[in-house]
């Protein structure tokens, strides 16, 4: 890979983002939004629930970091439809630009819009509601590293989807983790789920990486053995979503829908 054709690919999109302030509105204000929803419900069950009635805001933590997981996975694919809505994506071939290149560069830039989403709707939660996600101290970064490493391979799964079905595809964009919400153990334990979906559910790097933050807050203790897992599952994902993308883009060029990707 070279760093000068990720670079220019990235800055293509920073460019998109820092030039246009509804771009920048929108990564804002349904954060914020989730950030009232779920403070409002999470100081509910603060004060009528015995679960959560040791630590404040741990519904609205996970919200938070939830809200982070979609964001990645929705930043990634935002910028991939973002090319085939201006109908750029096969003028990108024309520079010799490798398939791993334009990977690293979404993954890359895909932060960007995550963190404009984030930070803002983290910090007001401080004043209005009294809860930190930076009370989980040190093994935040690594549970965000995660979330973001899992976010990135379901918009990896999704663009995807859209080499190979084309633009009618993205609908899925914008479903694709809430199919993942349920198994993910975001606002309730895992031995809430049967059995049977327990199994399934501890595959996914959601269940560790929210087991965990619930572990900390609740216990005030970490669990390193949690945290290694959750990355190691995501990395795994990811390995598997390269896979798809490239398989997925060979199979579009040879049936010839690449070139009419935008279409």
């Amino acid at each position: 890979m070279r760093f000068n054709q990720i670079y220019a690919l990235s800055l293509r999109h920073i460019y998109l983002i820092s030039g246009s302030l509804p771009r920048i509105i929108d990564l804002i204000y349904w954060p914020t939004v989730q950030i009232f929803l779920w403070g409002f419900i999470s100081k509910f069950f603060t004060l009528n629930s015995d679960y959560y009635s040791n630590t404040v805001g741990v519904i609205l933590t996970a919200a938070i970091l939830y809200d982070f997981l979609f964001r990645a996975s929705i930043s990634y694919n935002m910028m991939f439809l973002e090319e085939i809505w201006s109908r750029n994506f096969t003028n990108l071939f024309i520079a010799p630009i490798k398939i791993s290149e334009i990977i690293t560069s979404l993954t890359l830039t895909a932060i960007l819009r995550t963190l404009i989403g984030l930070v803002p709707a983290a910090i007001l939660a401080i004043p209005l509601f009294g809860v930190s996600i930076f009370k989980l101290g040190i093994p935040l970064f690594f549970l965000l590293l995660s979330l973001y490493i899992f976010g990135v391979t379901l918009g990896l799964l999704v663009t995807s989807g859209l080499l190979r079905y084309g633009p009618s595809f993205e609908n899925i964009a914008w479903a694709s983790l809430f199919f993942l919400a349920p198994l993910g153990c975001i606002y309730y334990p895992v031995e809430i789920l049967p059995d049977s979906l327990q199994f399934v559910a501890r595959a996914l790097p959601l269940v560790h990486i929210f087991e965990e933050m619930r572990n900390i807050l609740l216990n005030n203790s970490v669990n390193l053995f949690e945290i290694t897992k959750s990355i190691s599952i995501s990395i795994v994902y990811f390995i598997i979503g390269v896979v798809i993308f490239y398989v997925s883009y060979f199979g579009a060029k040879e049936k010839g829908t690449l070139i009419n990707m935008g279409e």
